[in-house]
């Protein structure tokens, strides 16, 4: 795979790195309008248009496949060069400083400030279809400000406190959505952008978020 395009299609890698639920990922963004392809190829990685780090289970097993595979690296680079990545559901998590499940403290990317912590809700798993609150100018919920996303989690952000003096004339977007607290539903901030939810399992809102995605590479 090349960052170049077929047509008006841009290419999109899916990172293969042993998380589950990587085949409903890229089918979804190709139904979306990307020729998207599971790859674990580090020139594929960096050279397509977008890459999509999809994750599920814990946050801290999700950390070690992605240090032991070298994507830690990959992501990393793509976002210091301005080349767009969306990380999805656990993939959305690793990008803040850390992540504390059942006493554990696993070190995140640091993209963003922020602590993965358990929701503290009667019910868990956080698990199916919920509003979300977006802000003003969202890239990725352009159309779809009220639609329902599908959620399968246990562990949220529930605090943002960021620094804008660095950032003052581009802050990131944040999304929020409520089980027992509110929480970080999503992050869009530059190149760099990430769901909570299930875009892929979000019916025909998650595909107009894929499509705004792939809209902005």
């Amino acid at each position: 795979m090349t960052g170049t395009r077929s047509g008006s299609r841009p290419t999109v890698a899916v990172l293969d790195y042993g998380s589950g639920n990587t085949h409903s990922a890229v089918r979804a963004l190709q139904r979306a309008g990307a020729d998207a392809e599971l790859t674990a190829d580090a020139d594929a990685v960096m050279n397509a248009d977008g890459l999509v780090v999809p994750g599920v289970g814990a946050f801290q097993s999700v950390m070690e496949s992605l240090q032991a595979t070298g994507a830690t690296r990959w992501i990393g680079r793509r976002v210091a060069g301005g080349r767009p990545v969306l990380g999805i559901c656990v993939g959305h998590q690793i990008l803040f400083d850390a992540g504390v499940e059942h006493g554990v403290r696993t070190e995140g990317m640091a993209e963003w400030p922020g602590v993965v912590e358990a929701l503290p809700a009667p019910i868990v798993p956080h698990m199916g279809w919920n509003t979300v609150r977006p802000p003003a100018g969202s890239d990725l919920f352009r159309g779809i400000e009220d639609e329902r996303f599908y959620f399968v989690h246990s562990y949220g952000v529930l605090d943002w406190t960021f620094d804008q003096t660095h950032q003052a004339m581009n802050p990131p977007r944040v999304t929020w959505s409520n089980h027992g607290a509110d929480f970080i539903a999503a992050v869009e901030n530059g190149p760099l952008s990430a769901t909570q939810f299930h875009p892929e399992k979000s019916g025909d809102a998650g595909m107009q978020l894929l499509t705004n995605w792939l809209g902005t590479l």
